[in-house]
């Protein structure tokens, strides 16, 4: 699992996902970390702490905003966690390889996650070639594209396209879409081969 927005606990009861072993954190904007308490009820079907992974900057931002869950004496019933720091290395969650690739959104560095041959990016507008080298050899790219009209921190249309094509990932999907886009077959009939929308609860194989 990849960040908890505002909507994780319905996207959860939706996908009835009944078992969660870890979040990884890809950057400390509200909507991508305001879910984290929902993970209460993971706690309390695995009777064990949910192992959360972050970035400094995020890790300060998670501990400010959920300070409860860090509390040397906790009110019961917060969330129990295990925070994990996540560095320039590569590490493993379970017995899944994880590299994680530094982008940019706007000013602000964020986190992608290479697993295996899946390739995990969100808001984000630019990237280093080393960043680029990391996600080289991807199977699979997830990647936002928020609209047509240039964008001051995400990637537009075009711009995620371009770096698919010049990746040369064999399949990606385009996620963090806005209204603005347009509706989802009309767009998807633009889309080259090998690039797709992504939609809530679509499911991949990897």
């Amino acid at each position: 699992m990849v960040d908890t927005g505002p909507d994780f606990r319905y996207q959860m009861l939706r996908t009835n996902t009944r078992r969660l072993d870890a979040v990884l954190f890809t950057h400390p904007h509200r909507d991508h970390i305001a879910g984290l308490d929902d993970i209460r009820a993971f706690n309390f079907f695995s009777s064990l702490p949910m192992e959360i992974y972050a970035n400094a900057l995020t890790e300060e931002a998670l501990r400010r905003d959920f300070y409860y869950a860090f509390a040397e004496r906790k009110y019961p019933g917060v969330p129990e966690i295990n925070l994990t720091r996540i560095t320039d290395d590569p590490f493993w969650v379970g017995d899944i390889p994880v590299t994680p690739i530094d982008v940019w959104h706007m000013q602000m560095p964020v986190l992608g996650f290479r697993f295996g041959n899946f390739t995990y990016i969100t808001d984000a507008n630019r990237m280093d070639e080393a960043s680029k080298d990391r996600i080289r050899g991807s199977e699979v790219l997830v990647v936002n594209a928020l609209r047509h009209r240039p964008h001051i921190s995400h990637f537009t249309l075009q711009e995620a396209i371009a770096l698919v094509q010049e990746l040369e990932i064999p399949q990606a999907y385009f996620t963090h879409i806005s209204h603005e886009l347009g509706l989802h077959e009309n767009v998807s009939d633009t889309l080259p081969d090998g690039i797709a929308l992504a939609f809530d609860g679509l499911r991949l194989s990897i």
